[in-house]
């Protein structure tokens, strides 16, 4: 669960630094925005537009408190458990398949909660959690593909010289804020 947990750390933290490195462009004028009146209709999308729209609606209702719970492996003995806390997901405006997850990270003791910008990537009506050849100082570098479909999730990470395969369930967490059973 460790070595999983590892992996998910270190892609996460190192998308996250890739995402913030700053681009250099030239600048260009800009013309002030014209003002709309408070009720003019917001421009009609495109049926594909209005497709994927739903697809991102669906995909952050299922992630936003969310547990994926299942089970990782390196091909080398059984399995072993491993567990992602996802508070919330929400598509960065403007910034085409970048998104942020509100995770919880329980790694070596420490338990918080970070943003993380993660780019998904879409395969028709499904989201693929993807992130490539990640350099992190002192950890390595780590390559994850996570398919997300419905209610369960399956992929592949590596990092250096290992690597393996994930799977498991995407549930809702409990809440926890709700009154306790007596």
């Amino acid at each position: 669960m460790q070595k999983l947990n590892h992996l998910l750390v270190c892609s996460v933290v190192a998308a996250a630094s890739c995402f913030s490195a700053a681009t250099v462009r030239a600048a260009e004028p800009t013309k002030p925005a014209e003002a709309k009146p408070a009720d003019a209709p917001a421009p009609a999308l495109s049926p594909a537009d209005a497709e994927q729209a739903a697809r991102e609606k669906e995909f952050t209702e299922r992630m936003t408190n969310a547990v994926m719970a299942g089970q990782w492996s390196d091909g080398k003995g059984a399995p072993k458990n491993d567990r992602y806390t996802i508070e919330s997901v929400q598509k960065m405006p403007g910034k085409g398949d970048m998104w942020i997850f509100n995770a919880r990270i329980q790694f070596g003791g420490k338990d918080v909660t970070l943003p993380l910008p993660i780019p998904v990537k879409w395969a028709g009506d499904t989201p693929v959690i993807s992130v490539t050849d990640f350099g992190i100082p002192g950890l390595g570098t780590y390559t994850a593909r996570v398919v997300i479909y419905k209610d369960t999730y399956a992929g592949t990470w590596s990092g250096g010289d290992h690597g393996g395969f994930l799977w498991g369930k995407i549930e809702k967490a409990p809440n926890p804020n709700a009154p306790k059973l007596k």
